[in-house]
Formats: C-alpha cells, structure tokens, sequence
C-alpha cells in the first residue's frame, strides 16, 4: 500500500466520486472529481498532503459556487419550442359553430376543437377568424 503515489489514490478517488455521479445525477459529485484530478495534478508535481487537500477543497467548492448556480439558472428556463396544447395557444382559428360563453365548434390546426368564448359576453359567428389565448382540457378558450 505504501508504494502506490498519492497521485493515484486521487485518481481512485475521483473515479470513486464519478460513480454516484452516474447513478444519481447530481453534478456536485462531478464537481467533487474534479478537485480530485485537480489534487492528483499537484500530487504528480511534488507537493504535501497539504497543498493536496487545499486544492481539492479550492477547486470543488469554487466549480460548486461557479457552476451550479449556472446550471441551476438554465434548469429554470422553459424550453424554446412550444408542444403538445401549448404550440396552440396565440394560434388563429376558424368558428365552426357559432362560439359564446357556453361553447362552440372551431377549426384549430386542421382539427375540430370545442370552443368557448373567454368573455361570456360575446358571441362569434361562423367563418369569423378568432385568436385561442388558451386550453382547457379539449375546450380552446377564444377572443
């Protein structure tokens, strides 16, 4: 045990932090192997345990204060593309049936959707181009 460098131990040891790494998603865990690669690089220069262990502390929590609150901003985001009822809604559509607070028939997207109308109030006559702002469930909410 005492011929193996420091420098490898390092390298087991990040490879022992990839592990859960893969298992469990967490990135700290990938954080945490790069200290230890970074703590292997100074162990193969010459330096103590000290210089060691300083540099992996340094370099994990400098990529965790760096990097995740980075990954975290960008997990926040919405994706970019629209899907599924969400790609419909600010689409324009055709009346079908007449449309009012109660309901309706619109052509949506090539289809036939249920509609009502999103003021109770107001009613929209067949052929009339209306704007869907929402869906609920397979109902398209229109002005």
């Amino acid at each position: 045990m005492n011929d193996i460098d420091a420098w490898v131990w390092w390298l087991v040891g990040a490879a022992a932090l990839g592990i859960p790494l893969v298992v469990t998603a967490m990135p700290e865990f990938g954080m945490f192997a790069v200290g230890a690669v970074a703590a292997a690089v100074v162990a193969g220069l010459g330096f103590g345990i000290v210089i060691q262990v300083l540099t992996f502390v340094t370099v994990s929590v400098a990529l965790i204060a760096v990097v995740r609150p980075i990954a975290a901003r960008h997990g926040d985001q919405r994706p970019r593309l629209a899907t599924g009822v969400d790609a419909l809604k600010g689409k324009q559509a055709v009346v079908l049936e007449r449309v009012d607070g109660s309901g309706g028939r619109i052509k949506l997207a090539g289809e036939i959707w249920s509609a009502r109308a999103l003021d109770t109030g107001r009613a929209y006559e067949v052929g009339q181009e209306v704007d869907v702002v929402d869906i609920e469930g397979a109902t398209a909410i229109v002005i």
